[in-house]
């Protein structure tokens, strides 16, 4: 279905964060950026040795226990473990997190057909707050309504997604759930919620 057809057919859009409103990893290799160059500070060891090792880790192993790695291999001391968890809840970044080109387009043209957006974000609510806050919105913040699902039940749970319908009144059938991988698939098969993989926005 292109897409000027669901602009017509629905009156509210339900989106992810991570990876579907912008690339996850522009967050995490800018925190990764800091925590390096705190290190450097505070250990005097090499913060482009640091961060270069980092990158190489997240391209080719993921996030998981990554400081963890990085502090094996340089003898970053334990206790520094602290700072990196800290940082991904109040880092200031560098430079601002941009939306998907494709994603921003569509965003504007929901709010130009005057429709509801919102955004159910799976995650730690601290960091997840942390990453909209720095995110250069255009001017779409104000027509924005967030909800976190650690307030309900994470995904695939669809009790977040029932209470947006229940409290803005929306009909299932007039929702599509714009979401990035399985979780965000099933969550909207459980409410009967019509999903988009966004993937089909970003193609080229």
């Amino acid at each position: 279905m292109a897409f000027q057809q669901y602009l017509k057919e629905k009156q509210a859009f339900i989106f992810e964060l991570d990876d579907v409103i912008y690339p996850q990893k522009d967050y995490l290799l800018q925190v990764y950026y800091l925590f390096a160059q705190f290190i450097e500070y505070a250990e005097q060891i090499s913060a482009a040795e640091i961060i270069s090792e980092m990158q190489n880790l997240y391209f080719v192993e993921g996030s998981e226990n990554i400081f963890e790695k990085t502090a094996a291999k340089f003898g970053i001391p334990e206790k520094y473990k602290v700072n990196f968890d800290l940082l991904f809840l109040s880092a200031r970044l560098p430079l601002k997190l941009l939306i998907f080109n494709e994603v921003l387009s569509l965003l504007q043209a929901i709010v130009i057909e005057r429709k509801q957006i919102f955004l159910l974000i799976d995650g730690d609510p601290g960091m997840q707050l942390n990453k909209i806050k720095q995110i250069e919105w255009n001017g779409l913040e104000q027509y924005l309504t967030v909800y976190f699902t650690a307030e309900t039940s994470p995904k695939p749970s669809n009790e977040s997604l029932t209470q947006i319908l229940e409290k803005h009144n929306l009909e299932k059938e007039r929702v599509l759930m714009i979401g990035e991988d399985e979780k965000d698939e099933l969550c909207a098969n459980n409410s009967g919620i019509e999903f988009l993989q966004v993937d089909k926005l970003l193609l080229p």
